[in-house]
C-alpha cells in the first residue's frame, strides 16, 4: 500500500497548479492536497510522520511559531525537513539581485533578505519547538540539467532534517 501525502498551501492558485502538476505524473503515490494553514491542522489535532516545508519558512510572518505548528503537527519521533535561504550576502546577490531581477525567475518583491535566516537561526528555534535538528546541507539548482544537488555549502539554499524531541 503506498503512502498518502498530503500537501497544503494557505493559497487555493498554487493548489490547483499542485494538483495539475501531480495530474501529469501517473507515478505520483496519493495526493491530498487542502487549501490550509499548518496552524489549522493543528487546531485538528492532525499529525504526520514526516513533515516537509520547502521555502516557506521565510514567506510566514512569525517563523518561531510556524515552527512550533510544524512540531505540533510531527509525530512522536517523526522526521521534519526545513528548506530556506540562508541570510548571507551572496543569497542577497543569487536569491534577489540575480533570481528576482536579472533572470526574471521570480516577481520582483517575492523575497525580503532580512525574512531570510541563518543555520544557527533555523536550528535554534526548531530546537525551541522541539525539533532536533540531525543534518544539514546546502543545495543548487544547475539550469543546464535542470537537476537540484546537495552539498556541503550553506551559504545560499540549505535544508534541515531534524526528529521531534519527546
Amino acid at each position: 500500500m503506498g503512502a498518502t501525502v498530503t500537501g497544503i498551501d494557505a493559497v487555493e492558485k498554487n493548489i490547483k497548479i499542485a494538483r495539475l502538476h501531480a495530474n501529469l505524473d501517473p507515478t505520483t503515490s496519493t495526493i491530498e492536497y487542502c487549501c490550509t494553514t499548518a496552524e489549522k491542522l493543528v487546531e485538528e489535532q492532525r499529525k504526520f510522520d514526516t513533515l516537509i516545508a520547502l521555502e516557506v519558512i521565510e514567506h510566514v510572518a512569525d517563523a518561531a511559531e510556524f515552527c512550533k505548528s510544524l512540531s505540533a503537527l510531527t509525530a512522536h519521533e517523526g522526521a521534519t525537513v526545513v528548506s530556506t535561504i540562508n541570510r548571507s550576502m551572496r543569497s542577497y546577490a543569487t536569491a534577489i539581485v540575480a533570481a528576482e531581477y536579472l533572470l526574471q525567475w521570480l516577481p520582483k518583491g517575492t523575497h525580503q533578505w532580512s525574512s531570510f535566516m541563518t543555520p544557527e537561526e533555523l536550528t535554534k528555534i526548531l530546537k525551541c519547538a522541539g525539533v532536533d535538528v540531525k543534518e544539514m546541507a546546502g543545495f543548487v539548482y544547475n539550469s543546464l540539467t535542470g537537476r537540484w544537488s546537495l552539498l556541503d555549502d550553506i551559504s545560499v539554499n540549505f535544508i534541515a532534517y531534524g526528529t521531534k524531541e519527546k
